[in-house]
C-alpha cells in the first residue's frame, strides 16, 4: 500500500497540521425501541457496519459509569443509540450477536466489558482494528493516528470526556461519535481494498 509512511507510525506533530474531517453523512440519534428497530433494520442490509461506544468519564478513583452510547455507521448513516435513556433493546443485542453481520471496532475489549455491565450480550462478527492494521505494516493502535496514515487528514478527539448522559447531546457531540464509528468503517474499507 502506498501511502502508508515506512515505518508505519505517525507523529503528533504531523497530524496536527492537516485537515479535520468529521463523519459526511447522516446523524440519526436513536432514544426510542421503534427508532431502535428501525435503525437495526437498515444496517443489517449494509456489507460492513462500524463501531464504537461513549461512556460519561469518571473523575473520581474507583468510580466507573455504564456506557451511554452506541455509535453504528453503515452506508449514508450513523445512528447513536442513547442506552442510558433506551436501555439495551434486544434487536441491538442480537445485531451485535450475529456472527453474519460484520462490525468494525477498535480496542473492542473495552467496549465489549462496558456493554456486558448493561446486558448479556455475546459480541460475534467483529473486526478488531488494532489487531487487523498490523497486516498491513501500521504500528499505531490509535484510531486518530491509524486515520492519518492512511487518509492525511484528522479526526476531532475534543469530545472524548464530554458528558455522554447529557439530557441532549450537542452538535459537537454528535459529530464527534459518528465520525469514531464512521473511521473505524473507512479504515477497514481502505485496507480492504473496498472503496477508494
Amino acid at each position: 500500500m502506498d501511502n502508508i509512511s515506512e515505518t508505519g507510525a505517525i507523529s503528533k506533530e504531523e497530524i496536527a497540521g492537516m485537515e479535520l474531517i468529521t463523519f459526511p453523512g447522516n446523524i440519526v440519534v436513536i432514544q426510542s425501541l421503534e427508532g431502535a428497530e428501525k435503525a437495526v433494520e437498515y444496517l443489517s442490509k449494509q456489507p460492513y457496519i462500524g463501531f464504537d461506544t461513549e461512556t460519561k468519564p469518571a473523575f473520581k478513583k474507583g468510580q466507573t459509569n455504564k456506557v451511554a452510547l452506541l455509535q453504528l455507521s453503515g452506508g449514508e448513516y450513523c445512528f447513536l443509540f442513547r442506552l442510558n435513556k433506551i436501555g439495551f433493546p434486544k434487536c441491538v443485542i442480537d445485531l451485535l450477536s450475529d456472527k453474519e453481520i460484520i462490525k468494525i471496532g477498535l480496542s473492542l475489549k473495552d467496549d465489549y466489558a462496558t456493554m456486558r455491565r448493561l446486558a448479556n450480550i455475546n459480541p460475534n462478527g467483529f473486526i478488531e482494528l488494532q489487531s487487523f492494521v498490523k497486516e498491513f505494516g501500521i504500528k499505531e493502535a490509535s484510531l486518530q493516528k491509524i486515520f492519518a496514515i492512511l487518509f492525511k487528514k484528522k479526526i476531532s478527539k475534543s469530545q472524548r470526556l464530554s458528558n455522554w448522559e447529557a439530557e441532549n447531546l450537542t452538535e459537537g457531540q454528535k459529530k464527534y461519535a459518528a465520525t469514531d464509528a464512521w473511521a473505524c468503517l473507512r479504515i477497514y474499507e481502505r485496507l480492504k481494498g473496498i472503496t477508494d
